[in-house]
């Protein structure tokens, strides 16, 4: 039953192919503004969308269209998110209707997303006029120029796919996604696309995804602040020919397994990639009273301001672990926890029993000067763990956001 994760995106599962291209909307003519994503046949679908009571119009259009689970395409533009304008769920609508047109589909089988400046009018007339082009170059090997499309902040593209069997047939689960900044559950400022060729009942679909995002884009922070157009979707064409999921069998707990390695990839992906980041963080919360109280602990400390400059610094300021930990709303007793820093350099303990304990200095700074640090919690109190990711937060952050529209 092993998940290996190969080459490829998602075009990889049988059914898809994708396009990006530049449209107009961004100035940057070098630059990819519009991408598509089409199955050759209908889809369950399901999606997970932002907690922020400000939500982008292509998110009331989408769920609008997956009130059914079924959906056949995806349109996504970046440059401009469509959220706070009068007109914004007309416009959302209008790239249904374009891409329904070009595809030869019913709009109602297409989801939408923006992403980019907020209050800005989302101009249609670029997306209008390159429709018919952007169709025309769908292709299974075009799923690099669609994340490329849909890439705002982002310094490098996001994609993941894996591969296993589920009943004796080979079956791929492959995915995309954007963020940069705006990251803080729940989701983060993120769209991410998931494709998979496995053949599962609407119902199910969408209950791995849920549990899936749980575990990997609920537990992702940048800098504390919620999106209003995050959104993960996923699409399942059904045309690996494994025998179909309609009950929560063991094949379903492979299929969530391989669904939720994706989605934590791309996660980690996201993290590592936060604006003017240099360092990717991975919190590890163990022996909790119970999953909740390790989540919420681990979201606290990678969360944390002080935390993450510290980090940035190469500072073993464990202390600011502690605090982010006590005020973390959960029951912790804080003279129970262990603190750990560590890297592929080596491994220091900075912290027993909510009490310091001696440490180099230079071996610490050595080990939190690598690109990723695990800060790893025991609370010893239980026997649930969780992990949560983010970044160090630097200079470069409060630059990319100062002239951001700029």
């Amino acid at each position: 039953m092993k998940i290996q994760q190969i080459k490829g995106g998602v075009t990889t599962p049988k059914g898809f192919t994708a396009s990006g291209i530049h449209c107009g909307l961004r100035k940057n003519k070098s630059k990819r503004d519009l991408a598509l994503l089409f199955a050759e046949k209908s889809c369950n679908a399901a999606a997970a969308y932002t907690q922020n009571k400000v939500k982008g119009a292509p998110i009331l259009v989408t769920q609008q269209h997956l009130a059914n689970g079924t959906a056949r395409a995806v349109i996504c533009n970046s440059g401009n998110a469509n959220t706070c304008n009068a007109d914004g769920e007309e416009k959302a609508t209008q790239m249904c209707q374009l891409a329904a047109n070009a595809l030869h589909i019913a709009p109602e089988d297409v989801i939408v997303a923006s992403t980019g400046v907020i209050g800005q009018v989302l101009p249609i007339t670029p997306i209008r006029d390159h429709i018919g082009e952007l169709a025309a170059q769908l292709s299974v090997d075009g799923g690099d120029a669609a994340e490329e499309a849909i890439m705002t902040t982002d310094t490098r593209p996001k994609q993941v796919a894996v591969a296993f069997e589920l009943g004796g047939k080979t079956c791929y689960v492959g995915g995309m996604a954007k963020g940069s900044g705006m990251i803080h559950p729940n989701m983060a400022t993120m769209l991410c696309f998931v494709t998979t060729d496995v053949d599962i009942d609407m119902a199910l679909l969408h209950k791995a995804l849920l549990a899936g995002v749980e575990k990997s884009f609920n537990m992702v922070t940048v800098d504390g602040d919620t999106s209003t157009n995050d959104m993960v979707s996923v699409l399942a064409s059904g045309l690996a020919g494994n025998p179909s999921i309609t009950t929560e069998n063991a094949d379903y707990a492979h299929f969530t397994e391989a669904l939720e390695t994706v989605l934590v990839s791309l996660a980690r992906q996201v993290a590592g990639d936060g604006e003017g980041a240099t360092k990717l963080l991975e919190c590890l919360v163990e022996g909790a009273a119970d999953v909740q109280t390790a989540r919420t602990v681990a979201k606290s400390v990678i969360g944390s301001s002080l935390v993450k400059t510290a980090m940035f610094g190469a500072d073993a300021n464990w202390g600011r672990v502690l605090c982010a930990i006590g005020y973390a709303p959960a029951e912790v007793d804080v003279t129970k926890v262990d603190v750990t820093f560590s890297s592929h350099t080596g491994i220091v303990e900075v912290c027993r029993g909510g009490a310091g304990i001696p440490f180099s200095e230079e071996t610490a700074a050595a080990v939190l000067k690598q690109d990723e640090i695990d800060i790893l919690i025991h609370l010893h109190t239980g026997e649930a763990s969780a992990t949560a990711w983010g970044c160090d937060l630097t200079y470069d952050y409060v630059k990319i956001n100062g002239d951001y529209r700029t």
